[in-house]
């Protein structure tokens, strides 16, 4: 477990290397992967049990589905800090043959991937699928899920929220990263979620608002009271505001840097502003 001040350091230092990955190779997604570095995090270095030395089954560990797969240079950098595997592994992002493909993906078997995923919409289905094995399998550890907001237009989400109650799949806490912005504009302009705290809740699920998800201890607060709701009969939904592309001030809000690698003079200049605090690849 470590402290605040550690966390912010790795914080730092996640978002240099997730702006250097998608520099590399001209592609990716910085934008969503630096809105969530502070939830990453938070849970992989506080409040998620989980073991580096990796098995898929999960037998008496937490389990994390990262549904938005497209923000996976984020979950890459976090693993590797988290001892999962070697850091310099992260200069190989989206190249040919390697195990950081542009969405995380199992046949690299690289270590902490239990699932693919990139294509939107499926992610919650499989956490309560696992939710539910271990509840059959009498396993008390919790399972783990995050979404995008444009992820929500996607009807399986739809299914998978009704199911969950339904179910009384209470080991299981869902996350969406609420930052408004998707591939072609922000949410409100392509298809509005309107009072998505009071839709959810009325589906079944016990739901939490984190209001400054760039901020790591509200962050670190808001899951860790998701984690005490557990066991009472409900699932746990916790909506995080962020940033899209927070740290870097030309990358901002919006949703220009969803799926753009910044160039040479943008890398400089997003660098400039990003604390080096455990050192580069």
């Amino acid at each position: 477990m470590a402290s605040i001040e550690e966390m912010k350091r790795i914080t730092s230092q996640v978002r240099r290397d997730i702006v250097r990955m998608v520099h590399a190779v001209s592609s990716g997604h910085p934008g969503g992967s630096m809105g969530c570095t502070e939830f990453f995090v938070a849970l992989y270095f506080d409040v998620l049990k989980h073991n580096k030395n990796f098995s898929m089954d999960a037998k008496d560990e937490d389990v994390f589905f990262l549904s938005n797969g497209h923000i996976s240079p984020v979950w890459y950098s976090v693993l590797a800090h988290a001892g999962y595997f070697d850091k310099k592994e992260l200069a190989t992002f989206r190249k040919l043959d390697s195990r950081l493909q542009g969405h995380p993906t199992t046949h690299e078997h690289l270590p902490g991937i239990r699932a693919a995923s990139g294509s939107l919409g499926q992610g919650m289905s499989m956490a309560i699928g696992t939710a539910l094995t271990k509840k059959l399998n009498k396993d008390s550890s919790l399972v783990y899920s995050l979404h995008g907001d444009g992820e929500f237009q996607e009807g399986q989400i739809w299914e998978a929220l009704m199911f969950a109650p339904h179910n009384k799949v209470d080991n299981l806490i869902c996350t969406i990263d609420y930052n408004n912005a998707q591939i072609d504009g922000s949410c409100d302009d392509v298809l509005a979620h309107g009072d998505l705290k009071l839709k959810i809740e009325s589906f079944g699920w016990d739901v939490l608002e984190v209001r400054e998800g760039n901020n790591i201890e509200r962050v670190l607060a808001a899951l860790k009271e998701a984690k005490s709701r557990t066991g009472k009969g409900k699932p746990v939904f916790i909506i995080m505001h962020t940033l899209m592309g927070y740290g870097v001030d030309f990358m901002q809000g919006g949703h220009k840097w969803h799926g753009v690698a910044p160039n040479d003079a943008q890398l400089a200049i997003a660098l400039g502003q990003l604390e080096e605090t455990l050192g580069d690849y």
